[in-house]
């Protein structure tokens, strides 16, 4: 323990304990990068740590992207404008977020929108109209679909 009561790490156990994390689910170079600083490895500890787990396919932001991309989208419902935003702050590359954008079928895509939106409709049923087309309008858009597509679905509905 050092004298602030935080374990130190040598870098084969940080290299071992990244190895682990980055095998758990897929995780960008940012993330991997903070979590060794948080273990307070020096930086050129953390530029060696991130290049053996590249190496070793262990990290990868191609996969991660296409992952992130597929996960929020259909697990949570985000719409393309909310994920472009959670990778950029993760640190991907424009080229990486359209290709994971791009990987999201076009027919899926629709689809999830209006599944979403029936469903919450279906729990504003007590609103009046117009504040019932107002939040579904703000749910979706939260949720980062295109103005566009809101307003296609709201006709339809």
């Amino acid at each position: 323990m050092s004298a602030f009561g935080r374990k130190s790490y040598t870098v084969e156990e940080a290299r071992r304990r990244m190895e682990r994390y980055c095998a758990y689910q897929e995780r960008c170079h940012q993330e991997v990068a903070e979590k060794l600083r948080g273990m307070r490895m020096i930086p050129e500890a953390v530029d060696a740590i991130l290049v053996h787990l590249i190496q070793h396919n262990f990290l990868n932001e191609e996969r991660f992207a296409l992952a992130f991309a597929q996960g929020k989208f259909r697990q949570k419902g985000w719409g393309k404008i909310r994920l472009r935003a959670g990778l950029k702050q993760k640190g991907i590359s424009d080229f990486l977020i359209r290709k994971a954008l791009g990987s999201i079928p076009e027919g899926e895509y629709r689809e999830r929108l209006f599944e979403l939106a029936e469903k919450k409709r279906e729990t504003l049923a007590q609103e009046p109209a117009p504040q019932k087309k107002q939040k579904l309008y703000q749910y979706l858009y939260y949720r980062g679909w295109e103005q566009e597509r809101i307003l296609e679905v709201l006709e339809d509905l």
